[in-house]
């Protein structure tokens, strides 16, 4: 009887262990979903292309602005110019099906530039009547400066409209070493100019010129003295050979 029931004992159920393993692959997929949605719109945002430029000059920049909606258009952006770094030269380049606005205000303190004072300056750009469709982008190229010398970013607060009215605000501040904000501000680096970058270069051109005259003047001394040499020994030779007529002469009248 115990041999029968040893031999009859039902094995422990299988489905539990196979369900584990089948799990946990769903799980992961929909994890790496999570993650790659979240992590999508954070790398879309509106930026400002190239990020950086010189302190005190003129640059070209583009408000690259991305389609971030599958289901709508954007419809208008409006940049807003950073109102403690005011620049007294703001241009815009046309952009096709699109129409551009340019505010500006009086300055409380006047700006002193080549061209003279400057009593007012851009504030907000508006472009409208355009359409960025899902899945692509456009970029507004703006000319501007001259830069500010004491500051190290400007930074641009961004309205991005859509055509179903939904408006994104990229106007949220960045903090150096920290996470980006969920919709950060476009922000221009500022660096120092290449003259300034390049003082050792210049120092090192100035002491290669130093150099290369000094090697000049030994050169040219070289030149002199083998010059002289030459001459001493053309001397030489011919004084060597009027004595040597000479006593070739005495020779044969002895």
């Amino acid at each position: 009887m115990t041999t029968a029931h040893a031999t009859h004992a039902t094995p422990p159920p299988r489905t539990a262990r196979r369900t584990v393993p089948r799990r946990l692959p769903l799980a992961a997929a929909l994890a790496g979903g999570t993650v790659l949605l979240v992590a999508g719109p954070a790398a879309a945002h509106v930026s400002v292309q190239p990020g950086t430029a010189e302190k005190g000059g003129y640059t070209t920049v583009a408000f690259k602005v991305p389609n971030e909606k599958d289901n709508a258009s954007t419809v208008k952006l409006e940049v807003t110019l950073d109102p403690k770094h005011p620049l007294p030269s703001v241009s815009t380049q046309p952009v096709p099906g699109w129409d551009v606005k340019v505010d500006k205000a009086k300055l409380d303190k006047p700006i002193k530039t080549a061209d003279g004072m400057v009593n007012e300056a851009v504030t907000k750009i508006t472009w409208s009547g355009g359409k960025i469709e899902p899945g692509s982008f456009q970029q507004f190229p703006v000319s501007m400066g001259p830069l500010p010398k004491d500051a190290d970013q400007i930074v641009f607060k961004a309205l991005q409209t859509y055509s179903d009215n939904d408006v994104v605000r990229w106007i949220d501040a960045s903090t150096p070493g920290g996470e980006e904000p969920e919709h950060p501000a476009p922000a221009l680096k500022l660096t120092a100019p290449a003259a300034d970058k390049g003082g050792g270069d210049a120092k090192n051109d100035r002491s290669d010129t130093n150099a290369t005259a000094s090697s000049k003047s030994a050169a040219g001394g070289s030149d002199t003295t083998a010059r002289v040499l030459g001459i001493v020994g053309i001397v030489v030779g011919v004084l060597g050979v009027a004595f040597a007529v000479l006593t070739g002469r005495r020779r044969s009248r002895t």
